[in-house]
């Protein structure tokens, strides 16, 4: 009865086998990839052949898709490319990469130019697109919060078999297997980073803050490049009129203004996972703006961005950059919310076409979204709105394979076991001491940075040559003391120079620092913040006329600096300083009687209060010194100094007040423009080299901090105002033209200005020589336009005097100065300014 039974059903088995493996799964994925550029393709159309079954390549041209009605081919069929159709193994699961040849006709798209009622049907789209921003904008919710995935890669690339070979690179023969040959530039991963993030945003009032959990840097442990790798600073929203990269403003492909900017075509409408969304492809109407190329797919009944797939116009008027491209998908994770899911970003950097360049590249991911859950306003703190948790770099591996949305891929594995294995070859270490002492100016060795350099030996009328030896200590010394002094001399003068001080760090968050240093040397006074150093041989090579007024100090000086909050700081300084004339300079009294009488020095000590305020300022930090990366906001900074007579023979007792404004403000699409406002009064008596001394430049070298056409010593105020106003077309004008805009030089035009005035007590404690000048009867103002960005480096600018330069001004100014410096209605002054 039994063996009946068993006969039975595996007589039914053998019967049902074939049904049973005709309903098993045909599982495919790959990538889908351009045959000429080996680029990813995304939002490609895959289908079986003659099916309803399809899907479409993500952002990276991968595609995935199984199910039990495989038919025996799939199609890959994109816009601007030939279909092509590949083999299925029915029932299997299996790997297809496509390769598509872009078509060899032309793909016509028709634009409908008409009446309102013909109008482009893309315009119509985007219009709506415009209407529907504000209810689309994440930023219009009254709260959400999210956790973002963020991964930073930078890959060398142009990485040719002549550069692999070279004899110098023979240490890191090991590295060059790391090659990645998928894409059309060979590149080589070099660095990552991972940062794990949970994001907050309030609407009322706006707040921002976001806490990295978890932060995983190859090679190094950097707080502070850690939280600028985050959420934070690292993000494109589509739907600002204007993308700010790389210091210039992008026109967003759904611009307000981008029927100005772009054309529009409406080329398909398709399901793109479950929403059915309008495809338009977009491409400028100009050559050499900064404007996008691509495709964007929107949402029928939303009008809300569903995906962006956008790259750099080819011949935009930028730096450096050969490639950049966005690539975003968003979701609607509650009804006619729509939140950004995924984000790509590329950056091809690169000095040269065919030299050694830099992939930077950064994917994030966004999940457990919360919305209209807002946080307290407690949460949000004022000093920070980044915080890094205590122990977010010391996460383990199990830790990270748990917690990453996506799994790392083998090379980006391979990359932190290289770059853990490169630092330790000796030869990798000297390349990067030779990079840090051409960035910084110091050599380090040990325990010991020898710098800067280019004060190493230095030449003027009054000292004659000038040679110097000095440095400070490294971070091997340690990373919250920092020791420096320096010794010099002088063939002419035969007087030795010398100084020391140092700086140490109560603490690192917050920022606190105290210090003290002591000097006595030779200066040039009513030379700007931004001069190149008095023993600079740069300066020594360009100047226009002989430093032959300098003064000799010694000066001691102690310091405290505190942040409060992230762009908010105070520092507190003491200052104790003599100074005396040197070389041409005199300092002389002319008492009641008409005798004139010599001053051999005098003696200043005063205590000053700076507050600093920079919103949102962004930086990176090393262990002493950190580099602003701007701000969108003014930054405002106000100093009070008080002068204290007999304390330590000082000489005067005085208040000083300053303050300083300035701010970068983007005019899009004409440019942007640098402001800088200051002004100033002092209260006391004081002799004209302790006032103030408007700054000059007697170089051939472009300030922006001073006034280009002023001598040094020309003109002096106890209460002034001045501004500088410079603006950067960015080529808008030269970029009509062809050779200009394959030079890619730009425009840049310049007015600066001040007005002051001078009590008459502070005329007469020392005898004013008869070039020196108050401004009551009129301002000094110069203005100048210039061409920027000449082979990549280079700023030049025409300029004009435009105020004391009549002839009676002139001619007494010139005489007086005899051999010296004389007055310049025009001038050419060139930098070496590099910018994107």
């Amino acid at each position: 009865m039994r063996s009946k039974y068993i006969y039975k059903i595996g007589l039914l088995l053998v019967f049902l086998l074939p049904f049973i493996s005709f309903s098993q799964k045909t599982k495919i994925n790959g990538r889908i990839i351009d045959a000429e550029t080996k680029d990813p393709l995304a939002f490609v159309n895959i289908a079986f052949q003659n099916s309803k079954i399809g899907t479409t390549s993500d952002i990276n041209g991968y595609y995935s898709i199984e199910t039990y009605y495989a038919t025996d081919s799939l199609v890959a069929s994109f816009v601007g490319y030939m279909r092509l159709a590949k083999k299925v193994n029915i029932d299997k699961s299996q790997v297809i990469y496509f390769e598509l040849q872009k078509s060899s006709v032309e793909l016509k798209i028709i634009e409908v130019i008409g009446s309102k009622k013909d109008e482009n049907p893309a315009h119509a789209i985007i219009r709506n697109v415009w209407r529907h921003k504000k209810a689309n904008n994440r930023e219009k919710l009254d709260a959400y919060n999210y956790e973002v995935y963020n991964k930073i890669e930078f890959d060398l690339n142009n990485l040719s078999e002549e550069f692999t070979n070279r004899k110098v690179y023979r240490p890191f023969k090991f590295v060059f297997q790391y090659i990645d040959s998928s894409e059309k530039k060979p590149f080589l991963p070099m660095f990552i980073t991972e940062t794990l993030s949970d994001f907050y945003y309030n609407k009322n009032p706006k707040s921002r803050k976001e806490v990295i959990k978890a932060s995983k840097v190859s090679g190094m442990k950097n707080e502070s490049i850690s939280q600028f790798m985050g959420d934070m600073y690292q993000n494109v929203n589509i739907y600002d009129n204007y993308i700010t990269m790389f210091n210039r403003s992008f026109m967003s492909p759904i611009s307000n203004l981008g029927f100005f900017s772009y054309r529009y075509y409406l080329l398909d409408s398709v399901f793109v996972d479950n929403d059915w969304c309008y495809k338009i492809h977009f491409q400028p109407k100009r050559k050499s703006e900064l404007t996008f190329v691509g495709d964007i797919w929107i949402n029928d009944t939303t009008y809300a961005v569903k995906m962006i797939d956008a790259k750099m116009s080819g011949d935009a008027n930028i730096n450096f950059i050969y490639e950049f491209s966005v690539k975003q998908k968003y979701d609607q994770v509650e009804k006619e919310v729509w939140m950004l899911t995924k984000d790509e970003l590329l950056v091809d950097f690169n000095i040269a076409k065919k030299t050694l360049g830099l992939y930077g590249r950064k994917t994030s991911t966004y999940r457990n979204f919360m919305i209209n859950e807002p946080k307290e306003n407690d949460f949000f703190s004022v000093a920070e709105n980044v915080v890094f948790e205590e122990n977010a770099s010391n996460k383990t591996d199990e830790y990270w394979d748990k917690s990453r949305h996506e799994v790392l891929t083998d090379k980006e594995k391979a990359i932190y076991h290289m770059v853990d294995t490169i630092k330790e070859i000796p030869a990798f270490r000297t390349y990067l001491d030779i990079i840090q002492l051409v960035i910084t100016g110091y050599h380090v060795k040990g325990l010991f940075e020898y710098g800067p350099y280019f004060t190493t030996f230095s030449f003027n009328p009054v000292e004659g040559a000038r040679f110097r030896i000095g440095g400070r200590t490294s971070n091997k010394f340690s990373t919250r003391l920092m020791l420096e002094t320096y010794l010099a001399y002088g063939t002419l003068d035969k007087r030795f120079k010398y100084g020391g001080g140092f700086m140490y760090f109560l603490s690192k968050k917050p920022r606190q620092f105290i210090g003290a240093s002591y000097k006595n040397d030779v200066e040039q006074l009513g030379q700007g913040p931004n001069a190149w150093r008095q023993d600079n041989i740069i300066a020594s090579v360009f100047r226009r006329n002989p430093a032959s007024k300098l003064n000799g100090y010694e000066e001691f000086n102690a310091y405290f600096e505190r942040e409060w909050f992230q762009g908010f700081s105070n520092r507190v300084d003491y200052t104790q300083r003599k100074i005396w004339p040197l070389g041409e300079l005199v300092f002389e009294q002319t008492l009641n009687d008409g005798i004139v009488k010599d001053v051999q020095s005098f003696t200043t000590s005063e205590v000053s209060l700076l507050t600093r305020f920079a919103f949102k300022e962004k930086y990176v930090s090393g262990e002493f010194e950190r580099v602003s990366l701007g701000t969108k906001w003014p930054v405002l900074a106000l100093k009070y100094t008080t002068g204290l007579k007999g304390v330590l023979n000082s000489d005067y007792q005085y208040h000083k007040l300053q303050l300083v404004v300035s701010d970068k403000v983007l005019i899009n699409p004409i440019g942007y423009s640098d402001f800088i406002l200051e002004t100033g009064k002092i209260f006391g008596r004081l002799p004209y080299p302790l006032l103030e001394l408007h700054n000059g430049n007697e170089t051939y070298s472009y300030d922006v901090t001073a006034f280009n056409l002023m001598n040094f010593y020309e003109f002096v105020s106890d209460q002034y105002i001045s501004s500088t106003i410079v603006h950067h077309f960015n080529g808008l004008f030269l970029n009509k033209i062809p050779l200009m805009r394959k030079l890619k030089w730009r425009e840049v035009g310049t007015i600066k200005g001040v007005l002051g005035s001078l009590e008459k007590e502070n005329r007469t404690l020392l005898t004013m020589p008869p070039t020196i000048s108050s401004l009551e009867s009129k301002p000094y103002y110069e203005m100048g336009v210039g061409l920027e960005n000449i082979f990549q480096f280079l700023r030049v600018d025409l300029l004009w005097r435009m105020s004391y330069i009549n002839k009676d001004y002139v001619t007494t100014y010139n005489a007086a100065r005899n051999e010296g410096a004389k007055i310049a209605r025009w001038g050419i002054r060139g930098t070496i300014q590099v910018t994107f």
